[in-house]
């Protein structure tokens, strides 16, 4: 969620990969509802799915929904969700074998203390100012989309009406995670801090558990 006229930092301009970027952050979709949410035509959608599926990016499952004809349902193949690039991802796995290695998991978690603490300091002064929860959220969303996480937010409609839903949509070091999980345990204490001590934060999707991305609800804590 942003100002009604602003783009996420991460929306491509050319129809194939506004598709890919629309199945990354949408999961798994009809052609007409990927041309609903793109304006677009159901065969502007259909000509691309074509291609992108012969360059093994996306395939397709159907689906049944009662009567009527299955319906067929597009989603990003392994290839495709390699598109969305996972930083220096081998460099990174093996600098935290040699780390460990070295010094230890003592030195592992002083690593990932000093990255936290760097993240900190950025997103406290990204936060300076901001009053409502929803404009910290609009900072750390924005923050996070530079970073490659593909981050929104919207409300939380499974909650209790005054909360939110924190998404982020891709995991630029989702390797270097699955090698040490000290990351996502880092990242989530630093949002709890960074949103103030009025809010609640937890992780109800994560994509190391199998989700297809990670999501955050977050709530005053009066609600929570």
């Amino acid at each position: 969620m942003s100002a009604p006229d602003a783009k996420p930092t991460w929306m491509p301009h050319q129809p194939a990969d506004r598709i890919l970027s629309t199945l990354k952050t949408r999961g798994a979709l009809g052609i007409p509802d990927i041309a609903k949410v793109l304006n677009v035509t159901v065969e502007a959608v259909r000509q691309q799915m074509a291609k992108l599926e012969a360059e093994g990016l996306v395939d397709s499952e159907s689906r049944s929904s009662g009567r009527g004809r299955p319906t067929q349902i597009w989603r990003l193949t392994g290839e495709g969700h390699k598109r969305f690039p996972d930083t220096h991802a081998e460099m990174t796995v093996q600098m935290i074998s040699a780390v460990i290695s070295v010094f230890g998991q003592k030195g592992m978690d002083q690593l990932i203390n000093a990255r936290e603490a760097t993240m900190r300091t950025n997103y406290a002064e990204a936060m300076r100012g901001a009053r409502s929860l929803k404009t910290r959220l609009e900072r750390l969303a924005e923050i996070r989309s530079r970073e490659g996480y593909m981050a929104e937010f919207r409300l939380d409609e499974e909650g209790r009406g005054d909360g939110f839903l924190f998404i982020e949509n891709h995991c630029p070091i989702c390797t270097a995670a699955q090698a040490c999980t000290g990351f996502c345990r880092s990242e989530l204490q630093l949002f709890n801090e960074v949103l103030g001590p009025d809010v609640n934060v937890s992780r109800v999707e994560h994509v190391l558990a199998g989700a297809r991305r990670c999501a955050y609800r977050v709530e005053p804590k009066a609600a929570a």
